[in-house]
């Protein structure tokens, strides 16, 4: 549980970034952002759970931490279905103590074009999945606290994709959520925040810029040129400075932070 009173002495510095002793959750992490997160939790010496749909992705997601580095194992996981998520919560012999909400899509769509089946699923997996997760987390520890670490987008605060819309709302459903549950749970020992990606280079925006260069997408390509003039620092990111900044919220460096929303997007949202 997080302890509710400051410290008198001042902890050591390696010991407040240190995640020795927790076991953390960790959805998407099968590649991208969900991957560099596992590596920086399993070198600050936490236990991990490791969730994806991708089950090759995950293997080379442990592969890739080493098996002496920490204790990982691996969770096949739907997070379109309500039940499945519930059932893998059951399965759990030990609880974990931090769940990073990371997983997600973004498929391209003209909001004209946007049918039932489509939504539903992007809305089950992008935002109620975080909903079932997050539920579920604090529902089975109670009184003994833990971390929510839930990862949305500068597309939740300046849509500039077009045909994004889907994905924006869902984005945007995140931030209430973590704002909610900071509030309604903080008092129980819960940190909750949310962290908001951009201009990250990830194999899912590499597919998207070979995309838009094979087909001769020029809608994509203008809209990734004026994305690239509104970095401040002149610069895409790398998933590892998504994942750093995951680990400050995890760990006791933040333990004053609640319902915080953290751009890590090279100035975007500045500029």
């Amino acid at each position: 549980m997080i302890k509710k009173t400051y410290p008198k002495d001042l902890v050591k510095l390696s010991k407040l970034i240190s995640l020795k002793g927790k076991t953390s959750l960790i959805t998407g992490a099968a590649s991208g952002i969900g991957r560099a997160i596992a590596k920086r939790f399993a070198e600050a010496g936490s236990e991990l759970i490791l969730s994806d749909i991708n089950r090759d992705g995950l293997t080379k997601t442990r592969e890739s931490i080493g098996h002496n580095l920490c204790n990982s194992k691996e969770c096949l996981l739907d997070l379109s279905r309500k039940a499945e998520i519930d059932s893998v919560w059951e399965e759990f012999s030990k609880l974990p103590d931090i769940l990073v909400n990371n997983a997600g899509i973004y498929p391209f769509k003209n909001y004209m074009d946007l049918e039932e089946e489509f939504l539903k699923k992007l809305v089950d997996i992008n935002l109620n999945s975080m909903v079932w997760m997050s539920q579920n987390f604090i529902k089975r520890r109670g009184s003994r606290g833990g971390i929510i670490i839930n990862i949305s987008s500068i597309e939740a605060i300046i849509p500039f994709k077009e045909d994004m819309a889907h994905y924006s709302m869902t984005k945007s459903g995140i931030i209430a959520l973590t704002r909610s549950l900071a509030r309604d749970y903080g008092k129980m020992g819960y940190r909750v925040n949310v962290i908001l990606p951009g201009a990250i280079k990830t194999p899912g925006v590499d597919a998207i810029v070979k995309t838009a260069l094979s087909k001769f997408r020029f809608n994509l390509i203008k809209t990734g040129y004026d994305f690239q003039s509104r970095l401040a620092l002149g610069r895409w990111g790398h998933p590892d400075e998504v994942a750093k900044v995951v680990l400050f919220l995890a760990s006791d460096m933040a333990s004053y932070i609640q319902g915080a929303l953290l751009p890590v997007d090279g100035g975007f949202l500045t500029s």
